[in-house]
């Protein structure tokens, strides 16, 4: 009974469940957060940047606990190499967002 009850970030809880016992909900939104705000500022950047621009790399999510050492854009692309993801193309973001 005492240890089902024990602290979130105490010894057994850090030892049955690893890092995920550190983030609670409000880390997992503010990690969320950072995620859509690069997504976005990419999106920005890629609709203001030239027609000659060197496309710019889409940018890595915020590592969180229980995710594997490996990238998940490399995880995608080592399930799929054949079709490897890709975005929408430039003149459908600048329809969309004006």
């Amino acid at each position: 009974m005492l240890v089902k009850h024990m602290p979130r970030d105490s010894a057994v809880n850090r030892d049955l469940h690893g890092e995920a016992v550190e983030w609670d909900a409000s880390t997992h939104l503010l990690a969320a957060l950072v995620d859509h705000s690069a997504v976005a500022n990419w999106m920005t950047a890629t609709i203001n940047s030239g027609e000659d621009a060197e496309p710019l790399d889409y940018p890595e999510p915020v590592a969180r606990p229980g995710d594997s050492d490996q990238p998940a854009a490399e995880e995608d692309n080592a399930l799929d190499n054949a079709n490897p993801p890709t975005g929408p193309a430039r003149g459908d973001l600048i329809q969309f967002f004006s």
